[in-house]
């Protein structure tokens, strides 16, 4: 789902972490936002084709589902949208990249937080202080290297996030613990993805499974890597996500 809508909707601002990147992002706020009350927080993690600097085209894919007038008046919320920049990814992951699907390396306790996910989650901090937002309303989305993302974000904070969607992604199966498996998921991925293996989340879906996880597996049939247009397209997704908290 490419944003049609008025994006201008999404404001634009900056957050310096401390590992000394200073990261794009744009934030939605409810509609008819009441500093009195309390609101959800959707943190959306977009894929390596919309990294970058412009603070745009992280928007091209998902943003427009929180800009649906139904959704607006449905599901009033705050959705922050940070950009990665080019040279650096949401999550701490080796490639091979001669052949396909990739073959992915995930070692969250070898690996380094990357700077990018490390400022994410500070900018969430950050926006966790805002007091219309609900703390224990906090979810995360992410998509193809977002995904990865997600899944990482949630092994590391698993405390934070009151529900998960992982789309197309992949993560440390090994890793994983009763602690991240506490996180409600949703997990998406097309069975001809031929970038990000169907594999990767069949067995984070089985991994959760064996954690006792509360995990919603959808796979699709004759679907490649862009399986986020099926999802986002998927009318039970916000009301799944919103139903959980923590």
């Amino acid at each position: 789902m490419a944003i049609a809508q008025d994006s201008s909707l999404y404001r634009k601002y900056t957050f310096t972490g401390t590992a000394g990147l200073t990261m794009p992002y744009r934030i939605l706020y409810p509609e008819g936002y009441d500093p009195l009350k309390k609101y959800p927080l959707v943190l959306l993690l977009h894929g390596a084709g919309e990294r970058g600097t412009d603070n745009e085209k992280q928007l091209q894919w998902g943003g427009s589902l929180f800009l649906k007038p139904e959704n607006r008046r449905t599901f009033p919320c705050f959705v922050v949208v940070p950009q990665c920049p080019e040279n650096d990814y949401w999550a701490s992951v080796k490639f091979q990249r001669d052949q396909r699907p990739f073959d992915l390396d995930f070692n969250y306790k070898a690996y380094t937080i990357t700077r990018s996910l490390k400022t994410v989650m500070e900018l969430l901090e950050n926006m966790k202080e805002n007091e219309g937002v609900d703390r224990r309303r906090v979810y995360i989305i992410g998509l193809s290297m977002g995904g990865m993302g997600t899944l990482e974000a949630v092994y590391r904070h698993p405390r934070i996030f009151a529900g998960a969607i992982a789309i197309c992604g992949g993560g440390d199966v090994r890793a994983y613990s009763k602690e991240a498996a506490r996180v409600p998921f949703w997990l998406f991925h097309g069975e001809k993805d031929d970038v990000i293996g169907v594999e990767n989340s069949r067995r984070m879906r089985d991994r959760l499974k064996e954690l006792n996880g509360e995990v919603k597996y959808t796979e699709y049939p004759e679907v490649g890597h862009d399986s986020w247009i099926n999802a986002f397209a998927d009318t039970d997704l916000l009301p799944w996500l919103f139903f959980h908290n923590r």
